[in-house]
């Protein structure tokens, strides 16, 4: 890589509020705020707004459209007859 052209790459504290929900890892963004982590040191904090914990796709509440009832009716109204 070239010297001087890269963000610096540290640790990091992503946390989703909504969910209570926050993991350490190592990322080029940063923060004005931190936060004291569960090893005693304290870290740049970053606030997202949506992450694993509360998404609908990975929290299993996500909504499943009737597409094939959408797709009967299409066929009815417009004559879907191969």
């Amino acid at each position: 890589m070239k010297t001087g052209i890269h963000p610096p790459y540290a640790p990091v504290v992503f946390r989703d509020r909504a969910a209570g929900f926050a993991f350490l890892t190592r990322s080029t963004m940063t923060s004005e705020r931190s936060v004291e982590w569960e090893d005693g040191n304290v870290y740049p904090v970053v606030d997202v707004e949506v992450s694993s914990a509360s998404h609908p796709f990975y929290t299993g509440t996500a909504r499943v459209l009737d597409t094939a009832g959408r797709v009967e009716r299409f066929e009815r109204r417009y004559g879907g007859g191969r």
